[in-house]
């Protein structure tokens, strides 16, 4: 196993491309391996081919395929393992919605609370 490979995935799906690529550059910048994805559709294509994702960084609002709210309903039904940080500043979502061990990041959000989710999610 090389060392990327032992590294803890995070995956980013974020349709904006300037705040996905913030937000993938500073991940990777704390040692994690980083995949990313402009929208749910994507995101589930590579949670299937990927093994090591560990926590999900989703916007809510993606216009194009499902949206946060449903991608990470699908995670926990077919990926438990995998800790959600769930993030919009459009959308403040009814705590229904949200998969009970989801956590939820308004934007914009800080490097340092974007760090501490994707922790307190890694489990």
């Amino acid at each position: 196993m090389s060392e990327a490979d032992a590294r803890p995935m995070v995956l980013v799906v974020e349709d904006d491309a300037v705040t996905r690529r913030a937000a993938v550059e500073l991940i990777a910048e704390l040692g994690y391996a980083v995949r990313e994805a402009a929208n749910g559709n994507v995101a589930i294509r590579l949670l299937d081919e990927e093994e090591g994702v560990r926590v999900v960084v989703t916007d809510i609002d993606m216009p194009l395929g499902i949206d946060g709210i449903r991608l990470a309903a699908c995670i926990t039904r077919r990926w438990p393992r995998i800790g959600i940080v769930i993030t919009s500043g459009k959308v403040h979502p009814i705590p229904g919605d949200v998969p009970p061990d989801a956590l939820f990041l308004r934007k914009p959000y800080t490097e340092e609370s974007l760090i501490a989710a994707i922790r307190s999610r890694m489990g």
